[in-house]
C-alpha cells in the first residue's frame, strides 16, 4: 500500500525500509508493526504532525525515526505504563502460539491509543537517536582477542568508539562456543553461540589491563537501562535476556564511557604510550553513524599513532561496520607493530550486523 498522493511519502518510506530490514534480521513483530504504521499514521495529533514533518533523513542512514517510535513503544510495554498496548505485543506474536497473536487492527487501535495518551513520554523517546548494546556482536571480539593472543601475545589495552552503556567493553566478561571450541572465561556471564563458518578459534585470551569507552550520549547501566531495552525487538527474547545479564555486568563493574567526540577523544588517548601492551581500538557498527569529518580525523589520528607504534607498543584498529554489502559487515583489522609505517590491514571476514553468524576468515 502506498501513502495517498496528499500524504508526504518520506516518513511511509522510511518505516517500509527499516520493516523490511527488521524481518531480514528476525523480528517479524516488529516489522509487522512498522508496516502498519507506514499504511495508517496520518497527521493531526503532535506526535504524527512530529514525525511527518520531520526535518532530517528519516531511514537508518542518519536520524532512524522508525526505531525511535519503535522504541517509544516498546518502553511502555517495558515500564508496565501501557497495560492495554502490553497485552497485544509478544509473547502473543511468537511462532509458537500464532493463533494466539493479535489482529492488525487490535495491535493499531493499541498503538494509536498509546500515541495519544503517552504524548509526552514518546515525544521524549523520538528527542534521541536508538542506542543499543548488541552484546552479540561481542562474539567477534573475543575470536579477534583470542588471535592477537595468538599472533601478538600482550594484554590489551581497549577503547571503544561510541560505547553507548560500554556492555561490548566487557567482552572478556563473556564466553563464546563457536565451531566445535570455546573461548571465554570458566565462569562466563553468558554464552554467546553465533552459526560458525570459517576458520577455528584461538585457544585463550589475552589479559585485559585497561578499558575505556566514549559516546556522544553515554548511557548509564542503571539508569538508562530501560531506555537499553526498548530498542531491542520485542519479539526476540534471547537479546532481551542477553542484554539484561551483560547490564548487570556493567552495573557491577562499571567500565569508563566518556562523554565526547570520538575524534578528540581518540587525539587524547593516542597521546599516551602503552609499553608491553597492545592498544586495540574497536567499533562495532558506530562508525558509518560519524560524520564524515570525525571519520576522517579519526582516521589521521591512527595514521600518527600507527607510525610510531613499535612491537613493544603495537596498536590496532578493528571495526565491524556495514561497506555497502547486505551480507552483513565487514571485519577488518589494521595493525602497527614499526614493521610498516603505513600498517598492515588484513580481511577477518563479514558477521550478521547483530552477530547471528560469523564468517570468520582470520588470516593465518
Amino acid at each position: 500500500m502506498s501513502a495517498p498522493k496528499d500524504l508526504p511519502a518520506a516518513l511511509p518510506e522510511a518505516l517500509r525500509s527499516q520493516a523490511a530490514a527488521c524481518a531480514a534480521l528476525g523480528s517479524p513483530f516488529t516489522a509487522r508493526l512498522l508496516r502498519l504504521c507506514a499504511d495508517r499514521l496520518r497527521p493531526g495529533t503532535p506526535v504524527t504532525d512530529r514525525l511527518f514533518g520531520w526535518p532530517g533523513d528519516l531511514t537508518a542512514r542518519a536520524d532512524s525515526v522508525p526505531l525511535r517510535l519503535a522504541g517509544a513503544l516498546h518502553a511502555l510495554v517495558q515500564s508496565g505504563q501501557d497495560p492495554a498496548l502490553a497485552a497485544v505485543y509478544p509473547p502473543h506474536e511468537s511462532p509458537d502460539v500464532p493463533t494466539d497473536a493479535p489482529t492488525d487492527a487490535a495491535l493499531w487501535d493499541a498503538v494509536e491509543a498509546a500515541l495519544t495518551e503517552h504524548e509526552d513520554f514518546v515525544q521524549l523517546w523520538l528527542d534521541s537517536p536508538p542506542q543499543t548494546n548488541e552484546v552479540r556482536r561481542s562474539a567477534v571480539l573475543i575470536a579477534l582477542a583470542g588471535w592477537l593472543q595468538d599472533r601478538i601475545g600482550l594484554p590489551l589495552v581497549l577503547s571503544e568508539l561510541g560505547a553507548s552503556a560500554g556492555l561490548n567493553l566487557l567482552w572478556d566478561c563473556y564466553g563464546l562456543h563457536a565451531g566445535g571450541r570455546s573461548l571465554g572465561p570458566a565462569d562466563p556471564v553468558l554464552e554467546l553461540t553465533p552459526d560458525w563458518r570459517g576458520r577455528a578459534l584461538g585457544t585463550a585470551l589475552p589479559r585485559v589491563a585497561a578499558r575505556r569507552g566514549v559516546d556522544l550520549n553515554p548511557l548509564d547501566p542503571q539508569a538508562d537501562r530501560l531506555r537499553l531495552m526498548s530498542y531491542l525487538w520485542a519479539d526476540q527474547t534471547d537479546r532481551l535476556i542477553r542484554t539484561d545479564a551483560a547490564l548487570a555486568e556493567a552495573r557491577r563493574l562499571r567500565p569508563q564511557v566518556d562523554h565526547g567526540d570520538a575524534a578528540a577523544w581518540l587525539e587524547d588517548r593516542l597521546d599516551e604510550t602503552h609499553p608491553g601492551h597492545l592498544h586495540l581500538i574497536f567499533h562495532t557498527i558506530a562508525w558509518q553513524y560519524f560524520p564524515a569529518a570525525v571519520q576522517a580525523r579519526a582516521t589521521a589520528a591512527l595514521a600518527r599513532a600507527g607510525a610510531a607504534a613499535t612491537p613493544e607498543a603495537p596498536i590496532a584498529h578493528f571495526g565491524m561496520e556495514h561497506d555497502g554489502s547486505p551480507e552483513g559487515a565487514a571485519l577488518t583489522l589494521t595493525l602497527w607493530d614499526g614493521s610498516a609505517p603505513g600498517g598492515v590491514t588484513m580481511d577477518f571476514g563479514r558477521a550478521d550486523f547483530h552477530g547471528r553468524w560469523v564468517d570468520w576468515q582470520a588470516p593465518d
